[in-house]
């Protein structure tokens, strides 16, 4: 399944990276996300708080066709590489400052991002990395942190 990858889109201004996905390391992440992108989905990126260079998307609800709580942790780590993808989820009333339920997708997109949130520092899978274009998929995401949330594209690349 190497030849399946997803891209990821900023719409207003027509910028396009290109996800090459993990399917050695997170075989299960990344079945579960390809069949939720059936869809392509789109979602108000916005910048992480605590994570460093990160943008965060959620999974719209229509698209969640998999039980998050079945996914086994694969490809772990706190301290990602520019360019992975991470997913995460968040079960209801898992953090004090946000009892909401999440479903994530995160884009990092320079160095010195970690997985480290108000409870501290939280291991998530990572699925993927952005092979192509990052350079200008950065470039987008740090106008978040002065413009605010960018709209967001992600589907299979056809």
């Amino acid at each position: 399944m190497p030849d399946r990858k997803l891209y990821l889109k900023f719409v207003d201004n027509d910028v396009t990276g290109i996800i090459t996905l993990y399917w050695d390391n997170a075989p299960e992440t990344c079945k579960a996300l390809w069949g939720a992108l059936e869809k392509p989905i789109r979602w108000p990126a916005t910048h992480a708080m605590f994570s460093g260079p990160e943008i965060m998307m959620g999974l719209p609800e229509e698209n969640r066709n998999f039980d998050p709580t079945k996914l086994p942790p694969e490809n772990q780590t706190v301290l990602p590489d520019p360019g992975e993808l991470l997913w995460f989820y968040q079960p209801k009333n898992f953090f004090k400052i946000d009892p909401t339920e999440f479903w994530e997708i995160g884009l990092f997109y320079a160095a010195g991002g970690r997985t480290f949130g108000p409870t501290g520092w939280i291991p998530c899978t990572y699925f993927g990395r952005m092979t192509e274009n990052l350079e200008g998929i950065a470039a987008q995401c740090r106008l978040i942190r002065t413009e605010g949330a960018k709209v967001v594209e992600i589907g299979r690349l056809s």
